[in-house]
């Protein structure tokens, strides 16, 4: 029971840091980079507990939408959170999320060093969390996601997506 009521704790912590941010301003766009720093933490500490988690961030992810926001945030916390408590299985070891952005496509890597994941089993899972990341991808955020083996151990998870907001280059206006 306080497993679950952890795990609900750490979502709605998620939900409420993207929602504090959009309050900051009138827009319905938020600069995720920002967002996900925060958010980022708050998914290390809750699932680290008595690991040292080492986090990397690389890349950039830009505006997005307030909607879009919201599900990547929800996806990218289940995600590190199950790094550290399953692909380090409660170790110590480096997780590192990395984002490619070219206008409306964003690729998303998570990575552990960790025991990595059996390809014989489903690596999506069958939990809530893993449910409610395979219905973001694929609805909120028009995309799709793939788990594989990293060389030398550990697990990958890639997320494809095709944001609804694009930033406006030189000289464009903005496009939804």
């Amino acid at each position: 029971a306080r497993s679950a009521l952890e795990e609900a704790m750490r979502r709605v912590g998620t939900i409420a840091t993207v929602h504090e941010a959009l309050s900051q301003t009138i827009d319905e766009i938020v600069d995720f980079d920002v967002v996900f720093g925060r958010t980022l933490r708050l998914a290390v500490d809750v699932a680290a507990s008595e690991s040292r988690v080492r986090m990397v961030r690389e890349g950039s992810y830009g505006k997005l939408a307030a909607t879009e926001a919201t599900a990547l945030a929800v996806v990218l916390t289940e995600l590190v959170s199950n790094a550290v408590e399953h692909g380090l299985a409660g170790g110590d070891g480096t997780v590192t999320v990395t984002a490619n952005r070219e206008g409306r496509d964003l690729t998303v890597t998570v990575s552990d060093d960790g025991v990595g994941i059996d390809l014989t089993a489903k690596p999506t899972g069958t939990g809530l969390g893993m449910q409610i990341v395979r219905t973001m991808v694929a609805g909120e955020l028009r995309g799709s996601i793939s788990w594989q083996q990293t060389e030398g151990g550990g697990t990958t998870v890639t997320i494809q997506a095709r944001l609804g907001y694009a930033p406006p280059s030189d000289g464009e206006r903005e496009q939804f």
